[in-house]
């Protein structure tokens, strides 16, 4: 039986990899930081208890050296990070200590105590910053958060401590994947939450920032599935998981309504512009400068090829039932509640 350790494992990555390498036969240890929420999404896939919980914080060397010496994994899956771009200009030393230095820190202690074990490092399109083209693993990088240019240390770093030291370790360069279990502070579930909610009753509106930014969306659950492909291979490399197609933010909405059963129409411009009710001319959307970036990504779009060629991995599911079945779990959540 292989084992497998999993940083971040409450998170939406986490909990659908762990549900895949249990599927698998795998004894998964799931690591967080002691106290972080979280564990609501092992239980929604079914799977809490079945993976074994550590307390693991990549700020502390001692803790992950212990950890691996207790454990002695044959696969480790980083997805510790403060994933938020929007919050990482409020908190840029702490992003760099958690997303940057953190990853030197497993990458060492994998070095110096089980060099034979196979490590893949979440890295990011947003290392990318804007691109209207397709990005291919050998385009240029250009960092527009604190947050991207964390990643981008430990991308780098990561593909370092393959050539300099022959260790397996692998990038996954991730593009936007979304599913039910994403956090609420991040856009796609807002805005599939509040879908739901003004479905329910329980909510008159919600605001938002920049409506043509365009992203690269797919399916959480399916690129868990190209992770793991990716340290089943005879050597390590990096490759680009993404649909190649985008669409807007202002799409992504109109998309969520329309499975939640209402017609939106927009009106206006800019900061004015609204999402109406077609039929009541109620207002749901608003436009706030307070969600605009200080640098705005605008399109990020990605060419998944390689990860097609070598692994034999590609999405299946379209943006729109995708985005129906987001909206679909949160009135599902909301109906079960008392």
């Amino acid at each position: 039986m292989k084992k497998a350790l999993i940083t971040g494992v409450r998170g939406q990555d986490g909990a659908y990899l762990s549900q895949l390498l249990l599927s698998k036969g795998y004894e998964v240890y799931g690591a967080d930081r002691s106290g972080d929420s979280g564990l609501w999404r092992l239980r929604e896939l079914g799977i809490e208890g079945r993976v074994k919980e550590i307390s693991l914080d990549i700020l502390e060397l001692t803790n992950i050296m212990d950890m691996f010496e207790k454990i002695r994994p044959d696969e480790v899956y980083n997805f510790a990070a403060l994933s938020f771009s929007q919050l990482s200009f409020d908190q840029p030393i702490l992003t760099a200590e958690v997303n940057a230095v953190g990853v030197a820190r497993m990458l060492e202690v994998i070095r110096k105590i089980h060099p034979s074990a196979r490590f893949f490092q979440a890295s990011t399109a947003e290392l990318f910053g804007s691109a209207a083209s397709p990005r291919k693993e050998t385009d240029q990088f250009h960092p527009k958060s604190p947050y991207a240019v964390a990643k981008l240390y430990a991308h780098w770093l990561t593909v370092n401590c393959r050539e300099a030291y022959g260790l397996h370790a692998s990038c996954g360069i991730l593009f936007n994947h979304e599913s039910p279990l994403r956090g609420e502070e991040f856009l796609t579930r807002k805005i599939t939450l509040a879908a739901a909610r003004i479905k329910k009753g329980l909510q008159e509106k919600t605001a938002v920032g920049n409506l043509d930014a365009r992203r690269d969306w797919g399916y959480a659950k399916e690129y868990v599935e190209g992770m793991w492909l990716m340290l089943q291979q005879p050597k390590a490399g990096d490759y680009i998981l993404a649909t190649g197609q985008t669409h807007s933010v202002r799409e992504f909405i109109t998309a969520a309504f329309t499975a939640a059963g209402f017609k939106l129409e927009w009106k206006g411009h800019g900061l004015e512009e609204k999402g109406v009710d077609a039929k009541t001319g109620r207002v749901f959307i608003e436009v706030s400068k307070d969600f605009y970036r200080p640098a705005e990504v605008e399109v990020l779009q990605g060419d998944a090829a390689k990860a097609k060629a070598a692994l034999g991995w590609a999405p299946e599911t379209k943006f729109e039932e995708l985005v129906s079945i987001m909206v679909e779990a949160e009135i599902k959540r909301l109906e079960v509640k008392p």
